[in-house]
């Protein structure tokens, strides 16, 4: 048993020996390239002029802020997946952040003047989309069932992505600067966007580790939680209130990013197995992984086009959330 664990600290630790080494090359490809060596002198502050205007004027915010919103979707991801005992679950499948979406959309483009209070709006939408969808999937008797809740959530991401339709054309001529949002874009974000959504998201985080324990009850199933003395449901909305928080605080900076909450947690299963003791401290690091490599491919691969980090995981997570619907993940 020690050995295991130990074994299990060891690829976590590896994996962040990898998010380490992507930042390093993330930051120093663009435009003007920069070797992994020159990367590093900058960041501990022995880099010249030309380095430091461009690394931590342009890349370094753009690269902090994927790795928070990767790992902010992530852990979102792994507690709807655990709420709802199925790794198909996502905040942009459950109805989460469309909801989210449509409150800070409405701010962008129909009180622009109220943009400071977009995290807070996108939180609110995030919650009441997530008050929607466990409302319409309560029964008196029995509850919640996860196969209620995720019927519910994509009724609810449906009607959500209509409204994001109707404003996008009753407000088409103020669109323009909201449509990169739309797409889940990182291009033109600076260190002041960071340091908003970081201690929302630091908040975030420390939630979720915390939720580990009673993430790991619901794998237990109904049974032998009502006999551990745990109030299922309870449990089921705190978790959900965690992930809907972090999915919220996401959507209100880069707009929607899909799939990162449905593969890493999977992927984070199949490296290191289920219990969310070692599950989630892995899977915020791959989180970041995941959207730091989508950004950077995204702003590199079509250059001088820029192809919002959004894209870039629709067109990736899309055939992988197809090969496990037909392994039987639903």
């Amino acid at each position: 048993m020690v050995k295991k664990g130990r074994n299990k600290a060891g690829l976590i630790a590896v994996v962040g020996i990898v998010l380490a080494v992507a930042i390093l090359v993330a930051i120093g490809i663009g435009s003007v390239r920069f070797s992994p060596l020159e990367s590093l002198l900058t960041l501990i502050g022995q880099g010249d002029d030309r380095s430091n205007t461009i690394l931590w004027d342009i890349r370094i915010p753009r690269v902090l802020l994927a790795l928070i919103i990767g790992a902010n979707l992530a852990a979102s991801g792994a507690l709807l997946q655990a709420v709802m005992l199925n790794p198909l679950a996502d905040p942009g499948l459950t109805g989460v952040s469309s909801g989210a979406a449509v409150a800070a959309l409405f701010i962008m483009l129909v009180v622009p003047g109220y943009s400071s209070f977009i995290p807070i709006a996108a939180i609110a939408g995030g919650g009441f989309a997530a008050v929607m969808v466990y409302a319409m999937a309560w029964k008196r008797v029995g509850g919640f069932t996860p196969i209620r809740i995720i019927l519910s959530g994509v009724a609810i991401n449906a009607v959500f992505g209509g409204v994001i339709g109707l404003l996008s054309i009753l407000y088409s001529d103020r669109l323009p600067a909201a449509l990169q949002w739309l797409n889940g874009s990182l291009n033109g974000k600076g260190m002041g966007d960071v340091m908003v959504i970081l201690p929302y998201s630091i908040v975030g985080w420390i939630a979720a580790l915390f939720c580990v324990r009673k993430a790991n009850v619901l794998r237990l199933g109904e049974q032998t939680a009502h006999h551990l003395g745990q109030n299922m449901n309870q449990v089921r909305f705190v978790l959900s209130l965690v992930a809907v928080y972090l999915a919220a605080v996401s959507v209100s900076t880069v707009g929607l990013v899909g799939f990162v909450g449905l593969v890493v947690p999977h992927i984070a299963r199949l490296l290191i197995g289920s219990d969310y003791r070692f599950s989630m401290p892995l899977g915020l690091m791959l989180g970041a992984i995941v959207l730091l490599v989508a950004d950077t491919a995204g702003r590199s691969l079509f250059s001088p086009l820029q192809i919002p980090a959004g894209i870039i995981m629709a067109i990736a997570g899309g055939p992988y959330f197809l090969y496990l619907m037909r392994r039987g993940g639903a």
